[in-house]
């Protein structure tokens, strides 16, 4: 048997294959490209791709396909062989460079809010040498930027490459204040742990909502629930193990650093954690993460569920990106560092981040906005939708010091001042962790909690990105020219830390009071989709993507436009999908059931011997009431989703599903979930959250 060192990266064409196969002055031109972003000449393109293409063939492929990540939440493939005809009906196994470098999928067929036409078809993937090309079920992908034949990005990877490029340049200006001169470049890391539910395939398949839109839109609460608190960190089933055991070994096929993995809080819910990449590459392997997940967890007659909330009364599942800034000699620019020169460039990256934070807070709220987070959101399980930063007791202490001008409390009873006195060894684990913190530092990377389960890292990360590249680059502005840089950098650091200590929350974030309390420090509070995606157009920031050329006006509107019809889409997909199981499923076997308990009420009372129906009679009379208040529901559900077709407006329309059709959908399923408890389980036409929940041995 094969052990991890022997499998891991085998079907990834990664740096030590590179070594092997290409010429020396080959290798280097294309690090070049890789590591200092210079163009790719054609010659090498072409001495990569058939090195690429021979490696791939003697590993089983057949095909390749530019490997994208379009607009619509999933990755995108097309793929083709290798095989060229030369006459005689003889072929040979063919890639160029020109098919590595670039493809052209069709652009009108992927959401692209408005940048291109239906008949406007043409679009380009282009590749990104910066991650690894790999081999999935026999075809070579090649990840690619995908975009439109004017130039526009439809794409998550394009804006999420210039933000990264964005950031490298004002943070290289910052660290060229402070004499780092042997620094090339600066990259952001990532480390997005994935939460995921997994169900028996079979009770999977006996539930349309689950099959139609990735949640229950019924179910009732079983006798036991997560209450016993016996799921988190258990012991892991061993179905589950297996899957797991196999899902590892594909990811470390593909080069995945999959590293932790346990049992989650809710019932059949699970978490699996990678080692931090740069973000771009994490990105993919997210991607990747979640397809494979999908697909194992079907040989394993199980099915994965990365919706955000599929079952109601448990909790949802979430994404946290664990994201820093990492030099190219490897120095964490968010480690706090030993000394004064590195306790002083720490907070000033610190300030950076506070400051866009709170800058900036709308936009990270926007980017980890979809129909199904909204459900998870605020709950007791997740960050609110209210953006806050937690830096624990101690870190906090130390600003506070330097914003009063007074002495620290701490270690050192010393007046703070950046460059003279500055924070004493601060240790990676000095402060409590906070779960209910939307943006939480811990140690030496911030996490944000907020992202939903199956949504894209890329997009929450470019609003991090660009934020934190606009306060560097304020910042480069005013000390660049400063005549006394130590002062220029304490006064710096101190007003920043003044004039957004605001967006600092230690506290409970599931708390009522601390809603109360953001209104009063001026936070945004944007608890749907409707409420956070105009914001998104606000000028300032337009202006903020526009200025570091992350995202243009016509890029970001399109952006704006996607959302909100996706929003929209998937509210009237589950509309939809409610009132045919109602009327179809739910309202039918009720009735049955109500006509066996007559029947048998009848039979009783026509026996003459005065047998007791309280059982039945309470029942039907129950049933009866339920069934109207059900009925009359679901016409009210149809007479919401009808008006919806009258609605142009896409703003307008998708406040009207959250005001009008998602409450309706609410009602539907109060009498629908009372009307489980009381019919014969041999009369229920669903799986019940029982079997779902626990359907996992």
């Amino acid at each position: 048997m094969s052990s991890t060192a022997d499998i891991f990266g085998t079907m990834v064409f990664n740096d030590d294959v590179m070594r092997q196969r290409l010429p020396a002055k080959t290798y280097k031109q294309l690090q070049a490209t890789i590591k200092g972003g210079q163009r790719l000449d054609p010659e090498v393109a072409n001495i990569v791709a058939n090195a690429m293409k021979d490696w791939a063939i003697e590993n089983g492929a057949t095909h390749f396909t530019h490997w994208f990540h379009p607009l619509n939440g999933v990755t995108a493939e097309k793929h083709d062989s290798f095989i060229s005809p030369i006459g005689g009906g003889r072929v040979i196994m063919e890639f160029s460079g020109s098919n590595l470098v670039r493809g052209e999928p069709d652009a009108s067929s992927f959401p692209s809010g408005g940048l291109r036409a239906t008949f406007e078809a043409r679009g380009y993937t282009a590749w990104d040498p910066t991650s690894y090309a790999f081999i999935k079920d026999g075809v070579l992908c090649i990840p690619t930027a995908f975009c439109s034949y004017g130039g526009e990005a439809l794409d998550r990877k394009t804006p999420l490459l210039r933000s990264m490029q964005a950031l490298n340049k004002q943070a290289m200006r910052v660290l060229r204040l402070f004499g780092n001169e042997n620094v090339d470049h600066v990259k952001t890391t990532a480390g997005p742990e994935q939460e995921y539910f997994l169900v028996d395939e079979t009770m999977f398949e006996g539930r349309k909502d689950l099959i139609f839109t990735g949640r229950t839109l019924y179910g009732a609460m079983p006798p036991k629930g997560q209450e016993m608190d016996d799921h988190y960190f258990g012991v892991i089933k061993t179905r589950v193990s297996e899957f797991m055991k196999d899902l590892n070994n594909e990811l470390w096929k593909l080069g995945v650093l999959a590293k932790t993995e346990h049992n989650e809080v809710a019932p059949s819910q699970h978490e699996l954690a990678p080692i931090f990449l740069t973000t771009n590459v994490a990105t993919d392997h997210n991607q990747l993460t979640m397809e494979m997940m999908k697909k194992v967890a079907r040989r394993h007659g199980m099915v994965c569920l990365l919706h955000e909330k599929p079952f109601e009364g448990v909790n949802g599942s979430g994404k946290h990106n664990n994201w820093s800034l990492k030099t190219d000699t490897g120095v964490n620019l968010l480690e706090p560092g030993d000394t004064p020169y590195e306790n002083a460039q720490f907070l000033l990256i610190l300030c950076a981040v506070i400051k866009a934070v709170d800058d900036y807070q709308d936009l990270l709220r926007i980017s980890v906005s979809s129909a199904g987070n909204d459900h998870r959101l605020g709950a007791s399980e997740a960050p609110p939708a209210i953006v806050s930063i937690f830096l624990g007791d101690e870190l906090t202490e130390i600003l506070d010091a330097i914003d009063s001008g007074t002495a620290y409390a701490g270690k050192e009873k010393t007046i703070m001042k950046v460059g003279v006195h500055t924070i004493p060894h601060f240790p990676k684990d000095t402060t409590d962790r906070n779960r209910t913190s939307p943006f939480a530092f811990t140690g030496n990377k911030f996490e944000f909690r907020m992202p939903g389960s199956s949504a894209s890292i890329a997009t929450p990360n470019v609003a991090l990105n660009t934020a934190v590249a606009e306060s560097l680059r304020q910042f480069a502005d005013e000390l660049e020219g400063a005549e006394d840089f130590e002062t220029s950098l304490h006064n710096l650091i101190r007003r920043t830390i003044h004039e957004h200590k605001r967006i600092i929350f230690n506290g409970n974030g599931y708390d009522e009071a601390w809603v109360k309390e953001a209104e009063k420090r001026g936070l945004h509070n944007l608890p749907s989709t409707p409420d956070a995606l105009p914001h998104m157009l606000d000028e300032k920031n337009v202006e903020l993507y526009a200025s570091h050329k992350v995202l243009s006006r016509a890029e970001l509107e399109a952006r704006y436009a996607v959302g909100l019809e996706t929003y929209s889409k998937t509210i009237n997909i589950e509309a939809r999908t409610m009132l045919d199981m109602a009327r179809k499923d739910i309202l039918p076997a009720v009735s049955a059931f109500e006509s066996e308990l007559a029947s048998e009420i009848n039979e009783k009372e026509a026996t003459g011997l005065g047998l007791d129906c309280a059982y039945e009679k309470e029942t039907l009379q129950s049933a009866a009431a339920l069934s109207a208040e059900m009925y009359a529901d679901v016409k009210a559900l149809e007479a919401a989703e009808a008006k919806t077709a009258g609605i142009a407006d896409a703003l307008e329309l998708a406040k009207f599903y959250r005001s009008a059709v998602l409450p309706a959908m609410d009602a539907l399923r109060v009498p629908a979930d009372k009307l489980e408890t009381l019919t014969g389980a041999d009369y229920w036409p669903f799986p019940t959250y029982g079997e779902l929940l626990f359907g996992v041995k």
